[in-house]
């Protein structure tokens, strides 16, 4: 299987995670009354597992190092498979959950608590698990890119100032809710890997299966979670299973799918890059996909067009600290 060489090619590896996890919201933008987003996801959660396999039996199986992808499932052990599992199912409550709370109170609320609690509290979990990188430099860049989603929020909500928005406290309590949620999914999957990539240990899973049974977590538990929103929708009118057969064209399903192939793509790089760059710095980096998600809609969806002086001064700053907190994180390694 293929594994990092250097931390060089990890870092490097971080950063395809923070634009692939930053990015494929984008496809979620074909729903509409006629395709909500709980029927869109269905489609999210098979791109998961498609991509999962192609990367198996690729990446997962060309050469001679570490443990082929088939070997690697057949030699798995029970509570293994049970951490990757409970990992998928935690993350899919948590990315339904941020979704609703936008619904109710709005991105610009929402997202930046629930993102900000993922990354500090994520970053914390992993980093007691496998203590790498210096711990202060490590988290100043953690702080300032918690800061630079702060501004983010405040720019935001400047520009959304005559808009009616609804920032209700049930829309911020389940933006926490998220937040605290998707801090613990990283550390359960990387519990069920091991420490050596190159010689793994008997009964732990390499990157490449842990992703696997991680994405079939979150389609079964979609069973559960998504079926809930399905016919219990915060806003907009319930959808059935049968509407997902006959409302959905070939290309949303397509579009749903490929968001499914670009999440997973940026989660293998992360779980790859962990054996060089350590998991607490790998999940920091990835996690700055929030910063990228705020780009998209500065700079291809215009959301800023025609923003106050004041707002430009607080998008410059935002990037100039998300840009020396991802510098942090990367030199948490090097000393």
């Amino acid at each position: 299987m293929y594994i990092v060489s250097s931390y060089t090619i990890a870092v490097i590896f971080c950063v395809v995670t923070m634009l692939c996890w930053g990015s494929w919201a984008n496809t979620s933008k074909c729903t509409d009354d006629k395709w909500p987003f709980t029927l869109f996801y269905w489609d999210y959660s098979i791109g998961l597992i498609l991509a999962a396999v192609i990367y198996g039996f690729t990446m997962g199986s060309l050469g001679t190092d570490g443990r082929g992808f088939l070997d690697d499932i057949l030699q798995a052990d029970a509570s293994s498979i049970m951490y990757a599992l409970l990992g998928g199912a935690i993350f899919n409550l948590s990315n339904l959950l941020v979704i609703a709370a936008i619904t109710i109170a709005g991105f610009s609320v929402a997202y930046p608590i629930a993102g900000g609690l993922a990354l500090v509290l994520g970053v914390i979990l992993v980093y007691i698990k496998v203590p790498t990188g210096n711990p202060i430099i490590l988290f100043t860049g953690v702080g300032l890119i918690v800061a630079a989603i702060v501004v983010n929020a405040i720019a935001s909500k400047k520009v959304a100032a005559n808009r009616e928005v609804n920032t209700s406290k049930k829309g911020i309590v389940i933006a926490i809710m998220s937040g605290v949620i998707m801090s613990f999914f990283y550390r359960f999957v990387s519990e069920s890997m091991g420490s050596n990539f190159l010689n793994p240990e008997i009964g732990k899973l390499t990157p490449y299966t842990a992703i696997l049974i991680f994405s079939v977590g979150l389609f079964l538990s979609s069973f559960i979670w998504n079926s809930f929103f399905m016919y219990r929708p915060l806003t907009g009118k319930p959808v059935t299973y049968k509407q997902y057969f006959t409302n959905g064209t070939l290309v949303q399903h397509a579009i749903g799918i490929s968001g499914g192939i670009i999440f997973n793509t940026g989660f293998l790089f992360s779980l790859i890059a962990s054996d060089k760059a350590g998991l607490a710095i790998s999940y920091g980096l990835g996690q700055g996909a929030t910063m990228i998600g705020a780009a998209w809609g500065i700079f291809v969806y215009k959301e800023f067009k025609g923003a106050t002086a004041t707002v430009n001064w607080l998008l410059i700053t935002m990037f100039v600290t998300f840009i020396a907190g991802l510098s942090f994180i990367i030199l948490a390694r090097l000393n």
